[in-house]
């Protein structure tokens, strides 16, 4: 029997996950990175993006919005600032969302303060959009 991975992932709403499993993917800070049993310790910023937990021949996905990742010799642990199951996702609330931001954009009255703010939330939109 192959290696397992303790993993954890929790959000200040709740803990998502927390089992042995094969493979994890993470969104990091400089790309995606793949973590196994034994992998080198690390620590890393997370992008928004999907976590990809693999176990056997089944995989879930999980987007995660800020936070932190760390290996440790006794496995990984994702802090994420906001994590929710992509299954979870509603395509038309987002749809919605992103079509708000870009309006916020386009306002010639908009101050540049929400246009910053409409920026940054556009862009993790996009990606939750692609997680879909």
């Amino acid at each position: 029997m192959a290696d397992k991975l303790h993993f954890n992932l929790v959000s200040p709403e709740r803990e998502l996950a927390s089992e042995e499993v094969d493979q994890v993917d993470v969104p990091g800070a400089e790309g995606m990175f793949g973590v196994l049993a034994k992998h080198s310790p690390m620590m890393t910023n997370l992008k928004p993006g999907v976590v990809t937990i693999r176990n056997g021949g089944d995989s879930r996905r999980i987007f995660v919005r800020g936070g932190f990742a760390e290996v440790t010799p006794a496995g990984l642990t994702i802090l994420a600032e906001e994590a929710v199951p992509v299954k979870e996702l509603d395509a038309a609330a987002i749809t919605q969302r992103i079509k708000n931001c870009e309006q916020d954009l386009a306002d010639k009255d908009s101050t540049e303060a929400t246009r910053e703010r409409a920026q940054a939330e556009l862009s993790e939109l996009k990606e939750l959009q692609a997680a879909l």
